[in-house]
């Protein structure tokens, strides 16, 4: 597998491994919660979702050829919490996903070079993508820290749980040494 190739499955795990943890993180919650904002400028999930899901119909909708900041794009009211159910909540979450996973898995090595704009700024589309890769884990990152914050019961963890990292280790060095995206691991452990 050249580099190139290496890069796009590499980049296609670490979204699906930061979409997982944003769904398992909503999944915990009571559908209420998604829907608290403690203070005016806290946004809530829901809203958070919202602007998820904008950004990506934005920036993956014919991501080749045309502009990432779409004129049909309300960035002000991705704020603006419209959204009454957790049911809607995913939907508006699948959908930003949906069109960005298949925008990702559309593209092919050679495209990664060419250039694409973003509010008339030129991106290579591997900075394009490398941009969406911090925009998106920063935000499920405050899905999942707010989550924690108002889960009522007992949390299931996302991540090595506290007080456990020594034998998390031990059992990872117990392991013979390999060449994996730790995405996989991780895949299966929260299932």
């Amino acid at each position: 597998m050249n580099a190139t190739n290496s890069y796009l499955e590499s980049v296609k795990k670490q979204f699906l491994y930061y979409k997982m943890l944003g769904e398992k993180a909503i999944e915990q919650l009571e559908p209420e919660q998604l829907f608290v904002s403690v203070n005016e400028d806290t946004n809530s999930i829901a809203v958070i979702v919202k602007h998820l899901s904008g950004n990506m119909l934005s920036r993956w909708t014919d991501f080749l050829t045309t502009d990432g900041e779409k004129e049909t794009r309300n960035r002000d009211g991705e704020f603006e919490n419209d959204l009454t159910t957790k049911e809607e909540v995913f939907d508006v979450w699948n959908k930003g996903w949906k069109c960005f996973l298949d925008t990702l898995e559309s593209l092919k090595p050679e495209q990664l070079s060419e250039i694409i704009y973003i509010r008339n700024e030129g991106h290579t589309v591997i900075e394009a993508i490398n941009r969406q890769l911090a925009h998106y884990p920063y935000h499920v990152g405050q899905i999942v820290f707010y989550a924690k914050q108002l889960k009522r019961s007992e949390w299931d963890s996302l991540s090595i749980p506290k007080n456990k990292s020594n034998s998390y280790n031990a059992n990872k060095f117990a392991q013979e040494k390999s060449i994996k995206n730790f995405t996989e691991e991780e895949f299966r452990r929260l299932k």
